[in-house]
């Protein structure tokens, strides 16, 4: 998602970035087909390029690696966005949930499904497991980086990246065991907000 906002408001973008973004989303489309049709470790870049009809030199300006491809994640800078729209004096957790709520509400169902397929193949691919640390980092960063400003204090303070880590925690527990979509995230990050109110089982 390729615009640039001008604090007004988000622009629409330009037909050179709308040409970027269809080139983009195409090498992505085209790579999710060939690992469902031969699996991740078997397509190579080569093949992710002639499917999308691009030179392979192109699908490097576009992503640095094919691990890098499938990390990409499109919902970040509509999360960043709807974050900073939030009324202030919410609890940051309540704030990220309602703007990945709102986040989740912009995705047409081929691009939920895209997300949800990036995900499985995230986690559950073993070429893919290295890179589950890195995402799980970036994340906390990300996090880390909006509570702070959502709260005005430093991204680096310790209660803001315990806040951070338990987010990005629990978004991972998530995707390794049931899918990834606004009525599992929103549960979890009611749980957090509640205070993890964990109780032993009855009966």
């Amino acid at each position: 998602m390729s615009v640039e906002s001008t604090g007004e408001g988000v622009a629409a973008p330009g037909l050179r970035e709308r040409k970027k973004e269809r080139t983009r989303r195409t090498i992505r489309t085209e790579a999710f087909r060939l690992f469902r049709e031969q699996g991740y470790g078997e397509t190579t870049i080569e093949q992710i390029a002639a499917a999308a009809d691009v030179s392979p030199s192109t699908f490097f300006r576009y992503f640095p690696t094919k691990e890098q491809l499938v990390i990409a994640d499109d919902l970040d800078p509509v999360l960043i966005e709807e974050i900073r729209r939030q009324p202030r004096g919410l609890s940051p957790i309540l704030a990220f949930r309602q703007a990945m709520d709102t986040a989740f509400a912009t995705l047409t169902p081929e691009e939920l499904a895209f997300e949800q397929e990036r995900q499985a193949l995230l986690y559950h691919v073993p070429e893919l497991r290295a890179a589950i640390g890195i995402e799980l980092e970036r994340g906390i960063d990300m996090i880390a980086e909006l509570f702070a400003e959502y709260l005005g204090r430093p991204a680096d303070d310790f209660e803001v990246r315990v806040a951070a880590g338990a987010v990005a925690g629990a978004g991972l527990a998530i995707s390794l065991r049931a899918p990834v979509n606004a009525d599992n995230l929103g549960r979890a990050m009611d749980f957090l907000d509640a205070g993890l109110p964990l109780n032993p089982s009855v009966g």
